[in-house]
């Protein structure tokens, strides 16, 4: 094999830690600015509340990254204050990219760790989006199409233009 194959990016790879970025983009709107007990508020009887929701994203998170060095482990954590979950979320964002970002082997495809904890992860953020609205703390729309999203950006530090609608 040539040097140049030896070296090539994992596009799979790098597609995955663009998800990531664009979850942590979308995350952090989300969660950011959130009214106070919005961590607690339910819609229905039967609903996880928004920090039940947040915990959950932390933990599927967790598990990918546990699933990405051969060891996987889910955990059901209790949620813990709205602060610290975000900034648990914000934790977990960066440990699972910064494996990624090794040449560390992978022990579950991009594929199959994008199908199930990030998707999943990605479905619940736009749960948390919806909460905000029906807590009357909307957050607002924006054409994503449009969005600074950078491979390796999944920290609170997210670009300040954005292409939100009136």
């Amino acid at each position: 094999m040539s040097a140049a194959l030896d070296s090539a990016p994992d596009t799979k790879r790098q597609m995955l830690r663009h998800t990531l970025a664009t979850l942590a983009y979308r995350g952090i709107k989300s969660v950011s600015n959130a009214p106070d007990g919005f961590a607690t508020f339910r819609s229905g009887e039967t609903t996880r509340t928004p920090g039940e929701i947040l915990a959950h994203i932390c933990d599927l998170l967790d598990w990918a990254l546990s699933m990405a060095k051969g060891e996987p482990v889910f955990r059901e954590s209790t949620a813990l204050t709205w602060d610290d979950e975000v900034a648990r979320f914000l934790r977990a964002l960066k440990d699972f990219d910064s494996y990624l970002a090794t040449e560390a082997p992978l022990a579950h495809s991009a594929e199959k760790l994008f199908q199930g904890p990030v998707a999943d992860a990605l479905t619940h953020v736009g749960q948390i989006s919806l909460l905000r609205r029906l807590a009357g703390a909307p957050v607002r729309g924006e054409n994503y199409f449009k969005a600074e999203i950078v491979v390796g950006r999944v920290g609170i530090d997210q670009a300040d233009q954005r292409v939100e609608f009136d």
